[in-house]
């Protein structure tokens, strides 16, 4: 035993001399899962199971110590757990922060999200905020703790189940809120009826925002890899991507709107191309995908119906059924009418 506790120790130290090691591990299998997504199922259920039974752990810390103390006379060293805590954290965050990187439209909503992924990330590998600022505040801690499980589901799900993105965030989700039951009442002791209907509402309304929110979240496994907006189609392949098109262009053939976009192997997927004009909605067209193509699956829309007066700002919305944003198509129409001369 006296070997085993030196052993133990002399791991400690190392993590703590180089605690950027296992963050780059992390992120290394994160860009290698990214590159691999497909064949990467094996890593990913092990990332999610991992990240459940830390979950698990930390709910129930202190009876798991006392039970093992007292079946082996031995207490488990708290700096052991303290960093392997930590080191759960530093792998599931930069294993899933290259998926969102490459999945986040950085104007929009979902920088928000990937931005609050990156604080995460930085202050589990930053001793001094996670040791001093985050831990001792059960509530952060256990915040941090169910951000980055919901990211981790959000990436493994669809590839290890084959479950759609729609199908992964409601799931994702729910798990979430379920488990921050248990956070909020380990903070907020339960001691009366309207206590613990106090912590059932907060844990309702936690789920809410999230699903109000939904669209600032990236699909993990979803992203673009070729997008066109084109007035021509041939054998599945768009002519020149436009910027800007005149409305003379479009009054005989409409526009296509073409999008490439890699998802896992096994997943079939409905999206959505939403035409707005100006920032209103005037079209929104349904499309099934189906991943494992390595350029991504290629789908288009034609619009042909535009209004009488088409001149002006325009987006093609690529959507999730549940609304999380894809990516963004933007093109402007000109008015094709010669200007008179004064």
């Amino acid at each position: 035993m006296p070997t085993l506790t030196l052993f133990v120790q002399r791991i400690l130290a190392l993590m703590k001399r180089y605690p950027g090691v296992i963050a780059l591990g992390g992120f290394i299998s994160g860009v290698g899962s990214f590159m691999l997504v497909d064949r990467q199922q094996g890593l990913a259920t092990w990332i999610t199971i991992i990240m459940l039974i830390s979950w698990i752990w930390l709910m129930l810390e202190n009876s798991l110590t006392k039970l093992f103390a007292r079946i082996f006379n031995r207490e488990i060293p708290r700096p052991l757990l303290r960093y392997a805590t930590q080191m759960i954290h530093q792998e599931s965050l930069f294993f899933v922060l290259p998926f969102f990187f490459i999945t986040t439209t950085w104007n929009s909503g979902q920088l928000f999200f990937t931005g609050m992924l990156c604080i995460a990330a930085l202050i589990s590998i930053i001793d001094p905020l996670y040791y001093k600022w985050l831990a001792p505040r059960r509530w952060a801690f256990l915040a941090l703790h169910t951000l980055t499980l919901f990211a981790a589901l959000l990436t493994a799900l669809p590839v290890i189940l084959h479950l759609t993105t729609s199908q992964s965030f409601k799931l994702a989700l729910g798990t979430a809120v379920v488990l921050s039951f248990p956070s909020l009442a380990s903070i907020f002791p339960i001691r009366t009826l309207r206590n613990a209907l106090a912590i059932l509402s907060i844990t309702v309304g936690i789920g809410g925002v999230g699903w109000v929110l939904r669209s600032w979240v990236p699909p993990a496994t979803l992203w673009m890899t070729d997008v066109a907006i084109s007035t021509q189609m041939q054998d599945r392949t768009p002519g020149a991507s436009l910027d800007e098109v005149s409305a003379e262009q479009i009054r005989g053939g409409g526009l296509y709107a073409y999008t490439a976009i890699n998802a896992p192997r096994g997943l079939d997927e409905r999206i959505y191309h939403v035409w707005q004009f100006n920032g209103k909605e005037v079209d929104r067209i349904a499309l099934d995908i189906h991943g494992g193509r390595k350029e991504g699956y290629r789908a288009w829309t034609h619009k042909q119906n535009f209004p009488g007066n088409p001149a002006g700002k325009w987006q093609v919305r690529v959507l999730t059924e549940d609304g999380q944003l894809i990516g963004v198509l933007r093109f402007k129409i000109t008015d094709s009418t010669p200007v008179k001369e004064k």
